[in-house]
């Protein structure tokens, strides 16, 4: 079975229920935009408008099925996920998305999808969370920065979140945003090119130093983006835990996390498998984003790996990873 760890999804009929039910939420505010709506939460700047590629069921199968492609594991947009939110409306707004997520899975087996939950609150994430997880939802899909530009993952409030995580072997997928915080990347195309990487990268290695990986050995943590250049700078993390050993052991913690194929390199990804483990790879797409990956396959074909590390890469691994059932088509 070959399946798409990383792709993203807005299903028509959670626009048409927002459009419809936008009232019932004072921190939202819809932005018209060509072709479609963006969010505004608490007054902040709005997002782009949701492009039609996210929504396009059609083109999604046909390009499925164009690389032999049996599953695809999907979460929604991160511009969504509204981390800014006042807690409760949070909560009320994600259940909303996970709702529509887990029916457009129910309608079309060859979506895997992810839930979100509310990073605003770790209470309130972890018990989203462990009802996500009830649901039938494999993990969760979260951004880099909760509660915002400036929030960090190793927050001591989102506590009760890696606990549940752990409790759950859940899978927590770890996706940039939009805004890195980075005024520098907004020229030459880099907010995508770079930007995606640096916040992932900063965000996953604030974990790693605060040994959240090995903590909560449960969690299937996955680090989106070929790990960021983490993989890269392992020299310079270790030297960091030397020169402070109350820090937790970045290498081990790296090695205890998953990571996607996204690169656009092959030999940047052999060198990824050579440093964290064949077993830790799982391809990618960032379907429908034009910065992923449109025949990762290919890529995976060109590191020259062996049949058998091809297949684990393709499918196996991530098969075990997601809880995933099946057959092939």
């Amino acid at each position: 079975m070959i399946i798409d760890c990383h792709g993203h999804l807005v299903p028509p009929a959670l626009l048409a229920e927002i459009a419809g039910r936008a009232g019932e939420f004072p921190s939202l505010r819809l932005a018209e935009g060509d072709g479609g709506f963006g969010f505004a939460f608490a007054g902040g700047k709005p997002t782009r408008p949701v492009s039609p590629s996210l929504q396009d069921t059609g083109k999604r199968r046909a390009w499925m099925a164009e690389h032999g492609i049996d599953r695809q594991v999907v979460g929604g947009w991160l511009d969504m996920f509204g981390y800014e939110l006042p807690a409760a409306e949070g909560v009320a707004w994600l259940r909303l998305i996970n709702r529509h997520l887990a029916a457009a899975a129910e309608a079309d087996r060859h979506v895997v999808p992810l839930a979100t939950v509310p990073l605003q609150d770790g209470t309130a994430a972890a018990e989203m969370l462990d009802e996500a997880m009830a649901a039938g939802f494999p993990g969760v899909m979260i951004g880099t920065q909760p509660k915002g530009i400036g929030g960090v993952l190793d927050d001591p409030l989102l506590a009760p979140f890696w606990a549940m995580a752990d409790r759950r072997r859940a899978v927590v997928f770890i996706h940039p945003v939009f805004e890195s915080g980075d005024a520098r990347v907004h020229d030459y195309g880099m907010a995508n090119a770079v930007g995606r990487v640096t916040d992932t990268m900063i965000a996953v290695a604030r974990l790693l130093f605060a040994g959240i990986p090995a903590r909560h050995p449960g969690a299937r943590i996955v680090c989106a983006v070929g790990g960021a250049a983490l993989p890269a700078i392992l020299g310079r993390l270790r030297t960091n835990h030397a020169l402070d050993p109350t820090l937790a052991d970045p290498e081990a913690n790296l090695r205890a996390l998953w990571f996607d194929t996204i690169v656009q390199d092959a030999p940047t990804l052999r060198f990824i498998a050579e440093t964290v483990g064949v077993g830790r790879l799982m391809m990618g797409s960032d379907h429908p984003f034009p910065i992923g990956d449109r025949a990762p396959r290919r890529i995976i074909a060109a590191a020259g790996f062996d049949a058998a590390t091809q297949a684990a890469i393709e499918g196996e691994t991530a098969q075990r990873v997601f809880g995933l059932a099946g057959t092939k088509g």
